[in-house]
């Protein structure tokens, strides 16, 4: 099974409820009377992060990856819980130190709060992060609408071409390499958009498990299907240079993951709006396909040519 029939076999029924719960259908918790919004993330070696030889930057990432809940759901991070479970050997003194200012490089740069936690002894380092903002409405799952357009925030595939890289999958050069290995543990977050969310978009989310992955999860078990150019998905100068440089296709990079950039749908009408917002902050908003009936299949299009989509599949935790 994997995470998402777990769910829903176990333990939807259980917040049945719980309205604030979003039937555990959602990335965050709200509770509309006290503006509360709370999302909660695991991050475990191995499998979210290849190894513990750099903790400064392995802390950043897990940071990152958590307050993005927030950001797509159009709410300002402002506080966060931290548990860590690791041996001796992991948590030295030394490392210790290094996640230290590192965490607090982060509460600086999105001007967040440390509030508690939790450490635990553990064969392999794992951090639990709770992340916590206030707001009177959210941007919800599910509530994509006919004829949506599909828009990403930033780059997608740079933090994909990391990981490769950190697990020695591929070979590139030093500066390629630094520059990619860089972008998987600090995606750049689309931070300063959660004021605008509410505007422009019906439904979003942040990208995590992959784009077409997570395209899915977004429009769940609405009535409708969705149609995405590769050649519209934005990337890097850097990953063009790569494509080039090493002959690779570049729908074989942009499905896969950890972007930790924003997915959403917006109406036609919005598009001024969302180019206006988009030039204002300087913050890269593209957009990539748009929202079908649900009588059409779901499209991944190269060069006018529709892609076999059980051959584009992101990351799935299988139990």
């Amino acid at each position: 099974m994997d995470e998402f029939e777990i769910i829903r076999k176990y333990f939807q029924k259980l917040s049945n409820n719980n309205h604030s719960a979003k039937k555990l259908n959602d990335d965050v918790f709200f509770d509309r009377k006290k503006k509360l919004v709370v999302s909660i993330d695991t991050y475990n070696e191995g499998i979210h992060f290849p190894n513990f030889k750099q903790p400064n930057l392995v802390i950043k990432k897990v940071i990152r990856s958590s307050i993005s809940d927030l950001i797509a759901k159009g709410v300002k991070p402002e506080y966060y819980f931290i548990a860590g479970s690791g041996k001796r050997k992991q948590f030295t003194k030394k490392n210790l130190k290094m996640i230290s200012k590192s965490l607090n490089q982060e509460q600086k740069k999105y001007n967040l709060k440390l509030s508690g936690g939790d450490t635990t002894n553990s064969n392999k380092v794992s951090f639990t992060i709770t992340s916590i903002g206030f707001s009177k409405n959210i941007v919800e799952r599910n509530k994509a609408k006919l004829d949506d357009d599909i828009y990403v925030t930033g780059n997608i595939g740079d933090s994909f071409l990391g990981l490769k890289l950190i697990k020695n999958n591929i070979k590139i050069n030093s500066k390629l390499k630094s520059y990619f290995i860089n972008k998987f543990y600090c995606p750049d977050l689309p931070y300063k958009i959660y004021k605008h969310m509410h505007k422009f978009a019906n439904t979003s989310m942040d990208i995590s498990d992959g784009l077409s992955s997570d395209m899915i999860k977004l429009i769940n078990k609405q009535k409708l299907s969705f149609e995405i150019d590769v050649n519209k998905i934005p990337t890097s100068k850097n990953f063009e240079v790569f494509l080039k440089k090493y002959k690779k296709l570049r729908i074989h990079y942009l499905f896969n993951g950890d972007d930790y950039q924003l997915l959403f749908t917006a109406s036609k009408k919005n598009r001024s709006m969302i180019k206006f917002i988009g030039n204002k902050m300087n913050q890269k908003i593209t957009r990539i396909g748009k929202i079908n009936n649900a009588y059409k299949k779901n499209l991944i299009i190269m060069d006018n040519k529709p892609q076999n989509l059980t051959n584009i599949k992101g990351y799935s935790h299988k139990f």
